[in-house]
């Protein structure tokens, strides 16, 4: 019987590897996971920026429609259209001869550790003085 080649367990066992590659792959993930971490803290305040100036452009309309049609409300209106988890200051006024301006200022609080405290945002809105005659 010649060519029969003797059967083995080693047979089933997979091919041997060098010892050296052991391990590479986690390594690997553990050299990029402070990366991909910080990639994803950054897409969140990018999405928290945009949240701020959504809501101060919300709060600038609000505030500029009340005051133009009954003044003296515009603020209260501008911090109630507003979600209350953000810092908000509204300043009011005269926005032209016939006009009202409201410009809102938000504080966007930061994720990111190493980026210091934060960011304002601002809006400004102008409407037409409602004039009852």
């Amino acid at each position: 019987m010649r060519g029969l080649k003797r059967w083995s367990f080693r047979d089933l066992l997979p091919p041997r590897r060098r010892w050296g590659d052991r391990g590479v792959s986690m390594l690997e993930f553990a050299g990029f996971l402070p990366i991909l971490l910080l990639v994803g803290m950054a897409a969140l305040q990018l999405g928290l920026v945009g949240y701020g100036i959504n809501q101060a452009g919300s709060a600038a309309r609000a505030a500029a429609r009340a005051e133009s049609r009954e003044p003296g409300t515009g603020g209260a209106a501008g911090a109630a259209a507003m979600d209350g988890d953000l810092d908000l200051n509204i300043t009011v006024g005269p926005g032209g001869a016939d006009s009202t301006k409201a410009t809102a200022f938000v504080d966007v609080p930061s994720i990111i550790p190493l980026f210091g405290g934060g960011w304002t945002v601002q809006r400004s809105a102008t409407m037409p003085n409602d004039t009852e005659d």
